[in-house]
């Protein structure tokens, strides 16, 4: 049973940082922007909120300063995503050269200002935000030591996103015009939504969630933040479209990469794949062969927003 609680937990650490960030994917890309800035937005929300970590925790105690880091890393994300709505929205410039131009810039940003400020790039923190076990939730049998121990706040923080993310796209007028967007914004535009500001508030709530993304991505697996982010942005675009943009189906796909991640990362921990004496590159390879994998199998009915990736123009068709 032990080693099953490792698996859970150890699961968890990559799969809530996948789930935030393929909801942020999400919210964008049905407003009918992509954004395959994921990744440069998830590097810049982290080097900001650890910096903030690492220059405050000795004044704040853990669980305070972890929340005004969320803050941090989400107003971050909001406004690198700006930028790439900008030029998606208003400049109808490509969106993938758009996203990938903030891919290229986080992390050199990270590196420089890193080492203007610490002379090196790597930026430590003493990672104080585990919690041991919850009260009453986590003497619960099995189901206590899976979820309610050895854990992090971020970890309730992503299901909270999930379900308020749920009930957003499918529950709120705001949710429907959204979707409108990146369905028909003709459609949309003809009685009365203004394409253009639903399409911003979608890249902004996708730049806000992979902001905090990258910071739950870093605290769980790491005591410092190196400019990188290994990935999971790319990772988090396979989960969405592995999901179909629909929240209850990227939650399972977070899981499934996620526990891909965890076999890849801890397997050592796991007594019957550390008896295999199987090469760890072999092992680093799996969560991007899960990838290629399932996206070559998927991806033709695969049900993207109509009108994905296309800049709408008012006084056009």
């Amino acid at each position: 049973m032990n080693t099953l609680y490792f698996l859970v937990q150890q699961t968890m650490y990559f799969s809530i940082p996948l789930l935030i960030v393929a909801l942020g994917g999400m919210f964008s890309e049905r407003s009918g922007v992509v954004n395959i800035a994921l990744e440069g937005i998830m590097i810049m929300g982290a080097f900001s909120s650890i910096l903030f970590i690492s220059v405050f925790q000795t004044v704040l105690p853990g669980q305070p300063v972890l929340l005004l880091a969320i803050l941090i890393a989400a107003a971050t994300g909001v406004i690198i995503s700006l930028a790439h709505a900008y030029a998606s929205i208003n400049m109808k410039a490509d969106q993938v050269i758009s996203g990938t131009a903030i891919n290229m810039f986080a992390p050199a940003f990270a590196i420089y200002v890193a080492r203007m400020i610490r002379t090196v790039q790597q930026i430590p923190f003493v990672n104080q935000f585990r919690i041991e076990k919850v009260p009453v939730l986590g003497n619960i049998p099995v189901i206590g030591p899976m979820l309610f121990q050895n854990t992090y706040i971020t970890t309730y923080l992503g299901f909270a996103i999930l379900i308020v993310s749920w009930m957003v796209l499918y529950k709120t007028r705001f949710g429907l015009r959204l979707r409108s967007c990146g369905e028909h914004p003709q459609a949309a535009d003809s009685v009365g939504i203004n394409v253009y500001r639903m399409r911003y508030a979608g890249v902004a709530i996708s730049g806000a969630l992979a902001g905090i993304g990258g910071l739950v991505f870093v605290i769980p697996t790491s005591t410092n933040f190196n400019a990188t982010v290994a990935g999971y942005g790319f990772l988090a675009l396979a989960v969405l479209i592995f999901g179909q943009w629909k929240p209850s189906k990227i939650l399972m796909a977070a899981f499934f990469f996620g526990l891909m991640k965890t076999i890849a990362s801890a397997y050592s921990g796991i007594p019957v794949l550390a008896a295999m004496k199987i090469p760890n590159d072999i092992y680093k390879m799996i969560p991007y062969v899960a990838t290629l994998v399932v996206l070559a199998f998927t991806s033709k009915n695969s049900q993207a927003p109509r009108a994905e990736g296309i800049p709408y123009d008012k006084g056009g068709r």
